[in-house]
């Protein structure tokens, strides 16, 4: 298979070494310089997505991706999105809609089928853009997933894509990965990789340049540039959940959310949890649950699995002497769902044909089933003449009386419920702590006045102008656009 457009693909060491980070910057500074470019991810693990606008599912990294681009979100800009459900298993997701469940030994078998999904986007991505920038996953030299592989190498070498690899020398040990990364790759493999990035520099590069040296000595390999460490960049995970790092200890709004074994869509809390006047605190696993003026319950890949683990961390106990107490309550999609009496799966859509009691806080019953929602939404809020937009992703079907009392209208439905009363806000809806307006409304609802605005989409611009200028800056744009376009 010929690559018909300039393509360059960005491959790591490790996980975490900064792909996601250098593919959207790239996408920017392309952008900056009037190149057409889109994203692409051949197969993503994440349990944070996006809602294309034909209602299809791809992973969030690649959003923000075709956000720097400045172009519309594609199922073809991630074919492959596996979303964790079990240690062993994960919903497979193909071209944005889901195929099911399948166990990892069994996907395994399942990645020829798989592969024809991700170079056929490859190619109508490609129809339309000149320049495709894409990602790996991991590190290609993960021996034990090297049969059948379409994440990394496996993508290159049929599509003859130039290769770049970057390491993370934060971490430490920067130059053994690169090498050993480099020295576990088929000759044919080595061949693709035209050079390195090294990511998170801190301090004077001149006591560096002794060690890139030698790796371009030693591996015939150029280092292509180095990214400083950029203190305070603030861009959407790709899967893990950002460390809690507030260490004011000033009288804050208190926000707590438990880190559920499958969260999912954390991203949802970036403008919370980025906000200078709010305080938000994830709680893991056997952590103690302090006092807070806002719980809430974020969205779960597999709700049930993580129903029961609330309650064996003592989280009913917690939500009912917060409420009794007049705290107030919000739950997201998965979150929503436990606030009601059952959840009910017959199909077994998470695993397990079971049943599971809910908090019995609001009236409702939840049913997984097969046909998963994907759409984007725009309405308002019902407690306030807001403009509310976001996007669902879910399979369960939710009745009951407490819909009656909906939390946002939209146009021919309504969606979630506010209790009778007032303290619980519940909705399918994940994103819409991004519209400013109703952040502040929803937040002036949990009791807190505000005196500032925090826009975390202008927030998101900025901080992508910030990465793009440090690309251009630190690494050698003229000799990677000239790989891209097959000249290296």
């Amino acid at each position: 298979m010929q690559n018909l457009n300039g393509a360059l693909m960005v491959q790591g060491t490790t996980s975490d070494a900064g792909k996601s980070i250098l593919v959207a910057g790239l996408c920017r500074v392309f952008q900056r310089r009037e190149l057409s470019v889109a994203p692409f991810k051949p197969q993503n693990m994440a349990l944070n997505s996006a809602v294309t606008p034909d209602g299809g599912e791809i992973g969030r990294a690649q959003a923000l991706q075709a956000q720097a681009a400045k172009v519309p979100l594609s199922v073809h800009m991630n074919p492959v999105l596996l979303k964790p459900n079990t240690d062993t298993g994960a919903q497979v997701i193909l071209q944005g809609h889901s195929i099911g469940n399948i166990e990892a030994l069994d996907y395994h078998e399942y990645k020829p089928k798989a592969a024809k999904s991700v170079f056929d986007s490859f190619e109508k991505l490609g129809k339309h853009y000149k320049n495709i920038l894409i990602e790996g996953a991991g590190s290609p030299a993960e021996i034990n997933l090297r049969k059948g592989d379409i994440a990394n190498m496996g993508f290159a070498l049929p599509t003859k894509t130039p290769v770049i690899i970057i390491a993370d020398i934060d971490k430490g040990g920067v130059f053994a990965h690169l090498v050993g990364t480099l020295d576990l790759l088929a000759a044919e493999e080595q061949a693709l990789v035209k050079g390195f990035v090294i990511n998170r520099f801190r301090g004077d590069i001149a006591l560096l340049q002794d060690g890139l040296d030698w790796l371009e000595e030693r591996t015939g390999k150029p280092v292509l540039g180095v990214l400083p460490y950029l203190h305070g960049l603030h861009l959407d995970a790709e899967d893990a959940v950002p460390e809690n790092t507030n260490n004011d200890k000033s009288e804050r709004f208190k926000v707590i959310i438990p880190l559920l074994p499958h969260i999912s869509n954390h991203t949802d809390f970036e403008p919370l949890r980025l906000h200078p006047e709010l305080d938000v605190e994830y709680i893991k696993h056997l952590e103690k649950i302090p006092p807070a003026d806002l719980i809430i319950l974020p969205g779960s890949k597999n709700v049930g699995f993580d129903l029961e683990w609330l309650k064996s961390q003592g989280w009913s106990e917690a939500i009912n002497k917060h409420l009794r107490y007049g705290g107030k309550l919000i739950g997201i999609c998965g979150g929503f769902q436990m606030l009601g009496k059952s959840i009910d799966d017959p199909l077994g859509i998470e695993g397990d044909k079971t049943s599971h009691q809910g908090f019995g806080l609001l009236d409702i019953k939840t049913t997984l089933e097969s046909e998963k929602q994907l759409t984007n939404v725009t309405g308002k809020l019902s407690f306030a003449d807001i403009d509310v937009q976001g996007y669902e992703i879910h399979a369960g079907q939710t009745s009951g009386d407490a819909l009656k009392n909906p939390a946002v209208l939209i146009a021919g439905k309504s969606d979630g419920a506010i209790s009778d009363d007032n303290q619980i806000l519940a909705t399918y809806l994940h994103g819409f702590f991004d519209s400013s307006a109703a952040c502040d409304a929803i937040l002036d609802w949990a009791g807190t006045k505000l005196t500032q605005t925090f826009d975390i989409n202008q927030q998101r611009e900025e901080q992508l102008e910030r990465l793009a200028d440090a690309i251009e800056e630190s690494l050698d744009m003229e000799a990677l656009i000239n790989i891209a376009q097959q000249n290296g």
